[in-house]
């Protein structure tokens, strides 16, 4: 039996279903014939031509990445735009193109972090979207937990910031993966000791830590989203009814490639 395009589609959006991703959010199938033959899939955080080159290259017939090619409308794929150079050369080279977001961090990315990090989730972060987690881990200072997540997440060249006294005992963690600071107030009210994310802005950071906020972690984009992937190829392959084989990417598509 043949596995196709549709067949994956179909899978994922038992796994994540699109009615959970938040209304501004663009997911799905995005480039592809849903009749097309899989035989090979990718995952990426970013569909972008680092991760399109990669799939190529590695003869993927499928793409499945986090974040979606479009978030907002476009009237031209020429290739005089990079995402329409992107999306002509995925057309070309015959690989669809999925993208699982915020429906894939209501099922998973939460999960994905508190997994590496031993937290016990108990409810999510934003209680309306479902984004996010609030739970409980064994007590680490504030500065190992943040050798913890060094640890785990893969090393990128911006690093991990931390925020608050190094000292504080956290036992109580807020997460959310990808940009949070606009949970910053979620994280206080769940009374969390530390909120781990990624992206935080100067302004909403220091305000927070000034007025008596909890202690922070900050990754980056990339890294605070990449273990999701594992997730999401593990609960495909296992939804799927024919073999097929994949990879994880582990290129980094953060804008940031050093630190000086």
């Amino acid at each position: 039996m043949t596995l196709h395009v549709s067949d994956v589609v179909a899978a994922l959006e038992r796994l994540f279903p699109l009615e959970t991703a938040e209304a501004w959010d663009h997911v799905g199938l995005s480039v592809g014939e849903p009749q097309a033959p899989v035989r090979s899939i990718g995952f990426a955080v970013d569909p972008c031509q680092a991760s399109v080159g990669e799939a190529v290259e590695r003869g993927a017939d499928m793409l499945i990445t986090h974040h979606p090619l479009y978030l907002r409308g476009t009237h031209s794929v020429a290739t005089t735009t990079a995402k329409g150079a992107w999306t002509s050369r995925l057309i070309k080279e015959d690989v669809a193109l999925y993208s699982a977001h915020t429906n894939a961090d209501v099922a998973a990315s939460t999960r994905a972090l508190a997994d590496l990090l031993g937290v016990a989730i108990e409810r999510p972060l934003d209680e309306e979207t479902g984004i996010g987690g609030v739970g409980t881990m064994a007590p680490l200072t504030l500065r190992e937990f943040a050798s913890r997540v060094s640890a785990v997440l893969p090393t990128v060249s911006a690093g991990v910031l931390v925020g608050g006294d190094p000292d504080q005992v956290v036992e109580r963690v807020a997460i959310c993966s990808g940009s949070g600071d606009s949970l910053l107030a979620a994280a206080n009210g769940a009374g969390a000791d530390v909120y781990l994310t990624a992206d935080l802005r100067h302004h909403p950071a220091t305000d927070h830590l000034w007025n008596g906020g909890c202690g922070l972690v900050c990754a980056t984009h990339w890294a605070t989203e990449w273990p999701l992937l594992g997730i999401m190829r593990d609960s495909l392959l296992s939804e799927l009814a024919e073999h097929v084989d994949s990879y994880i990417s582990e290129i980094p598509t953060d804008a940031w490639f050093a630190r000086l």
